[in-house]
């Protein structure tokens, strides 16, 4: 790995300087330059780590769209991998609910574009991330649009690509503008919550180092995490609007050199302190669909409180902080004390060293992204599309396995007909029935995190009009339709 070259300072400091001169005197409605937001956009992007041509693009994502620049001045100046990157997030236009289609063109334009290079959404998200942290200076009108299309968009976007580090700051963001009600009532029990536990969470972090290093093991770091508004105020809804049953609103999180001394830590730690049954779940052994990995249990801790500990590897928690921002990333800041800002901070008056370790975008695109792309292109109506897109792919998941323990991912409220088309349409067309955990499950069966699917076809089987009252998914609606010659307006 390689100190940052001449030749990429000096492509940084070009498109900084071209930015700059592009929006000069141009300002925001805050009445800042407009020079800030690019800036800031690319500031985000160099704290996820990523490439020169990336923080290029979020300098210059604005330049087109504002007919400062022209495509052939771009093209002349920085080449065509980053006018492909600056094209693809001005391309999208202001995804604006301005009626279901025009919306709807927007996603498609975002998916496409996404799929040529999962770099265009990176940057879109960061892009999205400063405009909701200035929404304060929209007109009140436009703020609870704007915040409600981050909330079922966006942040869920950012949090299926693992990017946690985007998707709880855009979920916070948009939450006191979608249910300002809301926000209050849980801001103020986070308060006091928070108030109640931190001492005790504090005392409990020193008797774990304790415990950890009496059992050998010296090279592991804690902290702990406070869980985002949002999530909490989902949580609760969970709970039946029980704070009290819910017992990671603050978290200790220990991150080890490797997997074996992640549990090594989980027997030590269950070794003195009980574990609460039902709670242990090892996201490293089955990972989440996004590809979180980590191992949680949650353990009285003796003094009558209830904590909720994270066990993961240095590298597994910089998976679930950047996800697959950290596939397509440079590598780490050396010697830095700041290494958020990462390297950056290079192009700016603080500077630090940094290192690399290029990756090839377009073999990271998730298949899911492709898979939006392609399905985006087959619905005309745009309500359809964005409610099957709330459904399919951001909202709540499951997974579930087949019997040679390949993961199917698949949203919350799914059958074993889900499943079956899943798997592949001719499956699902021809189910017969299904085996779920080893036992004979009806097929309008819905199924939950960690089940065991078994299919069983017949070629004589095929889908009748009750299966579409059993399945949650639009691909096996559609499937479904098809095979029954139904229009899909039905």
């Amino acid at each position: 790995m390689d100190s940052p070259t001449p030749e990429n300072i000096a492509l940084i400091d070009k498109a900084y300087n071209m930015a700059e001169e592009a929006h000069k005197g141009v300002v925001r409605m805050s009445g800042e330059p407009y020079f800030n937001h690019v800036f800031e956009t690319a500031k985000i992007i160099a704290e996820l780590k990523m490439c020169p041509e990336v923080v290029c693009a979020g300098l210059l994502h604005d330049s087109i769209e504002d007919g400062v620049l022209t495509e052939e001045k771009i093209k002349q100046e920085f080449g065509d991998e980053i006018l492909f990157l600056v094209n693809g997030v001005t391309k999208l236009g202001k995804l604006k609910y301005r009626g279901a289609e025009r919306h709807m063109e927007s996603l498609r334009k975002l998916f496409v574009a996404s799929a040529q290079d999962i770099r265009v959404i990176i940057i879109k998200l960061c892009d999205r991330l400063h405009n909701m942290r200035t929404l304060q200076f929209v007109r009140p009108d436009k703020q609870k649009r704007i915040a409600l299309e981050t909330l079922e968009i966006f942040a869920p976007l950012a949090y299926r690509l693992s990017i946690r580090k985007l998707s709880r700051e855009l979920e916070d963001l948009s939450f006191p503008y979608v249910y300002p009600e809301e926000y209050k009532h849980v801001k103020e029990l986070m308060k006091q919550k928070s108030a109640e536990t931190m001492p005790r969470l504090e005392k409990f972090m020193k008797s774990i180092k304790r415990a950890l290093a009496e059992g050998g093991l010296i090279n592991i770091q804690t902290d702990y995490r406070q869980k985002g508004l949002y999530s909490l105020s989902k949580k609760i809804i969970q709970k039946d609007g029980e704070i009290e049953n819910v017992y990671d609103i603050l978290a200790l999180r220990i991150f080890t050199d490797n997997i074996a001394d992640c549990y090594k830590a989980l027997g030590i730690i269950h070794g003195k302190w009980r574990p609460l049954p039902g709670r242990i779940k090892d996201y490293i052994a089955i990972p989440k669909p996004n590809g979180y990995r980590s191992i949680h249990t949650t353990v009285f801790t003796g003094d009558g409180s209830i904590v909720e500990v994270q066990i993961r590897t240095h590298e597994m928690h910089k998976q679930a902080e950047f996800g697959i921002a950290s596939h397509l990333s440079y590598k780490d800041v050396k010697n830095s004390e700041n290494k958020e800002m990462s390297w950056f901070s290079q192009f700016l008056p603080k500077s630090i060293n940094a290192y690399f370790n290029p990756q090839t975008p377009s073999q990271n695109t998730p298949a899911w992204i492709k898979d939006l792309a392609e399905e985006s292109h087959k619905v005309s109506d745009g309500e359809e599309m964005l409610e099957d897109l709330k459904t399919d792919f951001f909202g709540s998941r499951i997974f579930a396995f087949t019997p040679k323990g390949d993961v199917i991912d698949l949203p919350i409220g799914s059958s074993v007909i889900d499943f079956a088309y899943a798997i592949h349409s001719d499956i699902g067309n021809h189910i017969a029935s299904a085996m779920v955990n080893n036992k004979i499950a009806s097929l309008d069966t819905k199924l939950k995190n960690g089940d065991q699917v078994e299919i069983v076809t017949r070629t004589s089987a095929k889908p009748n009009r009750k299966w579409l009252d059993y399945v949650k998914t639009a691909m096996a609606k559609k499937f479904i339709k098809g095979a029954l010659n139904i229009k899909t307006e039905d």
